[in-house]
């Protein structure tokens, strides 16, 4: 719209979001959760129903089969190593499951799925490429319908995660710390159902290598939420407390001043969720005025490309909510799933180089105590 600049583009998973209202409470913030995609493929909603028609098609082998890590095609990046610490990304929704028939699973040849992850990278996991190797591994992700349909079920979508993705994750774990790692420190990170599976992995799997969890530098869990009771059950695990803390998780969920003044609903926003102010690194409610933000990663919707602006992205923890409010210029997700205004769609791209910043100094500051 005119006057706004565009983080990212939705129309393919918006239309799919927004059966996720039946499924959740539409009462007070954080009543319900699920998954949400962070983006989807620029294409036309024609060549959305192309990738799902493609897909169903293989959708009774393709589902069942288990990714093999040692195979390339398995991952959407292997690195070559120019760093001296890495970065395990987890891509958040793709896949709809929008049409009758179609797996709860995402088969690893999904259309959809694949070209969503192609279209996302700029504006997530490339946000750890300057200080880091990044390793994204392919992995069979819960349809959103799906996770709908357990959240309405258990209030959780993690119910939807717990099974195929989290097994196919913590295979790709496995295989990378095995075969690629080489004993080097380590940021995981993800975004939406990607953060979600990753709340998983540090309560399940680094329970159980805790050889592996001492050389995490920090756990970037952001746009799913990481709630006060999670920390008391999992008492391995702590939440950031400042810029350059390390073997801690960074968490937040981007809100307007619409969410917080309607105390909507959004979905992905948990009671006693914590978040982290993306600008100043402080849990309280500070404010961090936009001139403190080093730079918003937008589209140009002209050049097809990602630049980097000023958008007036301002944040301030809103503590009753466990969120960040921001007065940013650019289009939130829209609907009723996230509320009225919601950033989800931002979570990375509004704070893009004051995330990169961040990943820095937590590495300097992890190499100088290590």
């Amino acid at each position: 719209m005119k006057g706004k600049w565009h983080v990212v583009l939705l129309p393919a998973a918006l239309a799919a979001l927004m059966v996720l209202v039946a499924g959740c409470s539409s009462g007070q913030a954080g009543s319900s959760s699920a998954s949400g995609s962070s983006a989807s493929s620029a294409s036309s909603s024609s060549t959305s129903e192309s990738a799902s028609a493609s897909s169903s098609s293989t959708a009774a082998t393709s589902a069942d089969k288990a990714p093999d890590y040692s195979q390339k095609s398995s991952w959407y990046q292997v690195p070559e190593i120019t760093k001296d610490v890495d970065t395990f990304f987890v891509y958040p929704t793709e896949y709809m499951a929008a049409n009758e028939g179609d797996p709860d699973y995402a088969p690893l040849d999904n259309a959809e799925m694949l070209d969503g992850v192609k279209t996302n990278y700029p504006i997530l996991a490339s946000v750890y490429e300057d200080s880091t190797n990044v390793f994204m591994p392919y992995y069979r992700q819960a349809g959103m319908m799906f996770a709908a349909e357990e959240a309405k079920k258990s209030g959780d979508p993690r119910t939807a995660f717990a099974t195929v993705p989290y097994a196919d994750i913590t295979a790709a774990l496995d295989y990378y710390f095995e075969n690629y790692n080489n004993g080097r420190p380590f940021i995981i990170a993800g975004h939406s159902q990607g953060s979600g599976i990753i709340s998983l992995v540090l309560k399940g799997y680094f329970s159980e290598h805790p050889d592996y969890y001492e050389r995490m530098v920090a756990a970037y869990v952001i746009g799913f939420s990481i709630t006060k009771e999670y920390l008391e059950e999992n008492t391995h695990l702590k939440f950031a407390t400042g810029e350059s803390d390390t073997g801690v998780i960074v968490s937040w969920n981007t809100e307007g001043p619409k969410n917080v003044e309607q105390n909507a609903s959004n979905v992905v926003l948990l009671p006693n969720a914590i978040s982290i102010n993306p600008l100043n690194w402080k849990l309280d409610e500070t404010y961090a005025p936009a001139n403190e933000n080093l730079g918003s990663r937008v589209l140009n919707e002209k050049t097809g490309e990602y630049e980097m602006k000023d958008i007036g992205a301002d944040a301030k923890v809103v503590l009753d909510r466990g969120s960040v409010l921001t007065n940013a210029d650019t289009e939130p997700v829209g609907g009723d799933t996230f509320g009225p205004q919601s950033y989800h769609n931002g979570d990375y791209a509004l704070f893009f180089n004051n995330i990169k910043d961040n990943v820095a100094k937590r590495i300097a500051a992890y190499k100088a105590g290590h």
